[in-house]
């Protein structure tokens, strides 16, 4: 057994005849009888206390001790009384994650997570307080997907507090605790009419970023990023390599989306499309931070900036002034009343240009595994998984196949 027990009512003693004499000290009767104390893995001793009675409780909690200092799962008391807050606010602050990823991760932890679990103590975690805490949140955000964005951040604090040595297992990660469904919907592109009913409602300085997003399948702060020199008009191809995002509040150049630089085909449509944006709108050399507000400065020269034409494009000042008005003239949405905001349509976003750039390209008998480069994607599972439902139907190349063959044979 790893440590001892010490009784607290009780001394021994050897008196003068050499005989051991058990004698009441002077908390005899008063406070906690038991105290299990041991050496911590850090050399320090640590000591539970016990009252009357519980000797064997004490006992047994040593047992346990001991037992996960041989498996390797010993926390130390007093770092499991580190409350959650305390512990995801340190988590926080060495989060490698770009500035830009610490943002909205920051805000899971502070808006919807901290304010129901942060004074309690990591160690005393269970799965019934994650299964209370994801109720808390279905009452305040309807959309499964956020929660399920939000879910894997807490989870991914307590996985490293798990090896920090503050928790002995992920309460998240337990069977009853049912993670929030991934968004059931399937996308559904938009038609080439409302595509380039949507462009022509855009102001003109605009109207190309639609050829990009739909002919390309670039993401808006790709299209916000797209530098002069990166369109291959030569060669055929786009080199996507740069996007326009938010960092800590500030706009800052960085590379695709986990880091996936790409070339796609630059069909000659959309070449021609840039070229006639070019000769109105020349590229304007934009300088900005690379990666975080503090970032080396990097200069590009942009095919899109703001309105002042002296900077990149800020995504909610485009969304608000001109993307939502386009989707408004184009009949997308309805024409907002009187002092009022446009209506929530995170689905007719810029990136449903992506998706049309997708059933475009599958319609066309584009396999899924060059779509998934085009777009970007990590896996071509995901791509297949969000995509699959606009891929040509099966039966019909069945039917063909087979009727092809009968008709190259003798007759039945």
């Amino acid at each position: 057994m790893a440590g001892h027990i010490q009784d607290r009512w009780f001394k021994t003693e050897t008196s003068l005849a050499g005989k051991t004499v058990r004698s009441k000290t002077d908390r005899h009767g008063t406070g906690l009888r038991y105290r299990a104390r041991y050496i911590g893995p850090d050399g320090t001793e640590k000591s539970k206390s016990f009252p009357d009675g519980q000797k064997r409780r004490a006992e047994k909690w040593l047992s346990l001790v001991e037992a996960d200092m041989d498996a390797q799962q010993y926390v130390d008391p007093k770092a499991s009384q580190t409350t959650f807050r305390q512990y995801a606010e340190k988590w926080l602050q060495s989060h490698t994650a770009d500035a830009a990823t610490r943002g909205p991760v920051a805000v899971h932890l502070h808006r919807h997570a901290i304010p129901y679990m942060g004074p309690r103590p990591l160690g005393s975690f269970r799965p019934e307080h994650i299964r209370e805490w994801l109720a808390e949140l279905e009452r305040a955000i309807p959309a499964s997907s956020y929660r399920r964005v939000i879910f894997a951040t807490v989870s991914a604090v307590l996985a490293a507090a798990i090896e920090d040595g503050y928790l002995k297992q992920n309460p998240c990660k337990a069977r009853s605790v049912r993670v929030p469904s991934p968004n059931p919907s399937r996308v559904k592109p938009w038609s080439r009419d409302r595509t380039f009913a949507v462009r022509s409602a855009l102001p003109e300085a605009y109207q190309a970023m639609v050829d990009v997003g739909a002919g390309c399948g670039l993401r808006q702060g790709e299209i916000f990023g797209l530098p002069v020199d990166e369109v291959g008009f030569d060669t055929g191809w786009l080199h996507v390599g740069y996007q326009v995002k938010m960092a800590s509040g500030k706009q800052v150049f960085a590379p695709p989306k986990r880091e996936k630089e790409r070339d796609v085909p630059l069909p000659d449509q959309v070449a021609t499309a840039l070229k006639v944006h070019m000769e109105k709108y020349p590229p304007v050399l934009v300088t900005l931070p690379w990666l975080r507000p503090d970032g080396p400065l990097t200069t590009k020269p942009l095919l899109f900036t703001g309105p002042a034409g002296d900077g990149a494009m800020w995504r909610t000042s485009f969304n608000q002034r001109f993307w939502k008005p386009a989707l408004v003239g184009a009949g997308v949405l309805p024409e907002p009343k009187p002092g009022k905001d446009f209506l929530a349509a995170r689905e007719h976003g810029m990136h449903a240009l992506r998706h049309f750039y997708a059933s475009v390209l599958l319609d066309a008998g584009e396999s899924i595994k060059a779509l998934s480069t085009y777009l970007g994607h990590t896996d071509p599972g995901f791509t297949l998984r969000v995509y699959t439902h606009l891929m040509p139907s099966s039966d019909g190349r069945s039917r063909k196949a087979v009727d092809s063959m009968y008709s190259n044979a003798d007759p039945l």
